[in-house]
């Protein structure tokens, strides 16, 4: 991350932040100093957020993911399941070195020789969010609030139908303008082409839009080159950084 990034961060904001949202931003080689407590912001229609891993978080249903991903290999290349696994962390560090930025999963198993398509056929039947999340009323409650100021929208390297899932078992299906999965292009995150295609279909411009997610590299790298507004996160409790204060002006 450059002092450019850091700026896609914190401009349209005023941001205060804790020690540890700090210290994730040094994590990515950026100096970093004190910036407050809460976020105003200030010229944005428009907030996109990430899915899994920013929406909710569950170790359980990470480890499920992975581990249909797992079988997915081993059934495509006929090896054993712990092979697949050594096969899909050793190319997803060597792709990474390569790009020097994350490498997604999905990525990874079209690198081995399953195709988006294919990969996500797969896992779809294994997954099963409804075994690990829940409505969560406090994100309920932020969404509909920003809802009122907003457009929302779902932008994920998830499929349409474990995403629909997802939010339905969340409570939140019905608070998105939109949502955007890999079905849409079968070109995961992140992608130009793709980006593009998604700021067009809302009709908004790159500086418009917030991007909320937590995983740099994949979520909110090119929507800052972009000149969008980015917010980095690790919990739940930063994403209720976003909830406007009582008496909070309308951009």
């Amino acid at each position: 991350m450059t002092k450019n990034d850091l700026f896609s961060i914190v401009k349209h904001f005023e941001l205060i932040t804790t020690d540890r949202y700090c210290r994730r931003l040094s994590r990515h080689n950026v100096p970093y100093k004190h910036l407050g407590v809460s976020i105003v912001l200030s010229g944005i229609h428009a907030i996109i957020f990430d899915l899994d891993g920013t929406l909710y978080f569950s170790d359980g249903l990470a480890r499920e993911v992975s581990l249909a991903a797992t079988r997915f290999i081993a059934r495509l290349k006929g090896i054993e399941p712990d092979t697949a696994a050594d096969m899909i962390r050793e190319t997803r560090a060597r792709l990474s070195i390569a790009s020097g930025v994350d490498t997604p999963l999905t990525t990874v198993c079209s690198e081995l020789g399953g195709s988006p398509r294919q990969f996500h056929e797969a896992i779809t039947p294994a997954v099963t969010p409804e075994l690990y999340l829940k409505r969560d009323e406090r994100l309920v409650n932020l969404l509909a609030s920003l809802k009122k100021r907003y457009e929302l929208y779902i932008y994920t390297n998830n499929n349409s139908t474990l995403s629909s899932r997802t939010l339905s078992t969340l409570g939140i299906s019905d608070l998105f303008n939109g949502v955007f999965t890999i079905e849409d292009s079968w070109r995961p995150k992140p992608d130009r082409s793709a980006l593009r295609s998604l700021l067009s279909s809302i009709g908004r411009l790159p500086e418009e839009c917030l991007f909320v997610g937590d995983r740099y590299d994949i979520d909110l790298r090119l929507p800052a080159e972009m000149g969008s507004a980015v917010m980095l996160i690790s919990s739940l409790d930063d994403l209720f950084r976003l909830e406007i204060p009582a008496g909070g002006k309308t951009p």
